[in-house]
């Protein structure tokens, strides 16, 4: 309910600002900030498959950074893609900057799939990108709270929202893969 709120706050506030509104129909309809600061428009995606992922750098979960850059080297070349999200929203697990965490993410586990700029996926400081992936009313699909570190939001070849994966679920999931492979 609360997350609703937010998101409702947020949607009046553009509003209240004399700014068009225009229904988020699919996730090509945004814009994030790459964890350099450049805008990346989900828009260069369409066509790929996509695993959006919160990620955190002092997590239990963190050795899942190898296994979403095996992943990616697995599945990159056959329309697919993995984008992190940090976010500090749980136990406070990711409080380094933007460029503290991509030199983690490089040095221990050498990530090359695409980092986004450190974002709140939850709460009242929500990114609307993650008012889209959890709430029914934006995505088409289903409400789905972000629950922990490393939740993963499946993103189908033209943008639909297709179904979240629970944090301690490996990337290696044999749901994943058969979604990767079109099972």
């Amino acid at each position: 309910m609360k997350r609703t709120v937010y998101c409702l706050f947020f949607l009046f506030s553009i509003v209240s600002l004399n700014v068009q509104v225009v229904a988020q129909s699919t996730i090509f309809d945004f814009t994030v900030k790459t964890i350099e600061g450049v805008d990346f428009p989900l828009s260069g995606l369409k066509g790929k498959k996509i695993m959006i992922v919160n990620v955190a750098s002092k997590c239990g979960l963190t050795p899942q950074y190898a296994q979403l850059q095996e992943l990616y080297e697995q599945y990159k070349d056959k329309n697919f893609v993995i984008i992190g999200f940090p976010a500090n929203n749980f136990g406070a697990q990711e409080p380094g900057s933007n460029e503290e965490i991509k030199a983690f993410c490089t040095a221990n586990y050498g990530v090359t799939f695409p980092m986004m700029a450190k974002i709140s996926v939850k709460g009242e400081d929500i990114a609307p990108l993650y008012c889209w992936l959890t709430m029914k009313t934006e995505n088409g699909v289903s409400d789905e709270e972000v629950t922990w570190n490393f939740q993963k939001f499946l993103i189908d070849e033209q943008g639909r929202w297709v179904k979240s994966i629970a944090p301690k679920d490996s990337p290696h999931s044999e749901e994943i893969i058969n979604w990767l492979n079109g099972d």
